[in-house]
């Protein structure tokens, strides 16, 4: 999934992130070129509803490429919400043929919550794509 078209690089643009939760996932968006993100949202209900609110995110902002925060557990073990972040990464990537960046996220919401985050969901999403971006090269 994170293989990029070869005439443009996949950091080379703006990105969507994604707080994935069973109940409600967190919008964030970001570029490259500041490597800073913004919280936008958070979606909530399920199936088809998620992805059409999704579908009009990805047309108003046109990203480059997606990134969607895989939880661990603090060993790095995986969990049951590790296999359905990754589902979803995938339906994403199905879906809007878009590439799909994996990500790390333990402690993203813990973070989000201590800084008083009014949309933790969101704030957890622009955490994760920050940590991202700085990744870039």
């Amino acid at each position: 999934m994170s293989g990029a078209p070869a005439s443009r690089p996949a950091h080379a643009g703006s990105f969507l992130a994604f707080d994935f939760g069973t109940r409600r996932i967190g919008v964030a968006v970001g570029n490259s070129l500041t490597r800073s993100a913004q919280a936008l949202r958070t979606v909530a209900g399920e199936g088809e509803r998620r992805f059409d609110e999704i579908a009009v995110l990805v047309c108003e902002w046109q990203p480059e490429a997606l990134v969607v925060g895989v939880p661990l557990h603090p060993d790095g073990a995986e969990h049951d919400n590790t296999r359905r972040a990754r589902r979803f990464a995938r339906q994403l990537h199905g879906r809007f043929r878009l590439v799909v960046h994996e990500v790390d996220e333990r402690y993203s919401t813990t973070e989000a919550q201590s800084g008083a985050a009014p949309d933790v969901d969101a704030a957890s999403a622009a955490i994760i794509l920050e940590q991202f971006l700085r990744g870039l090269p």
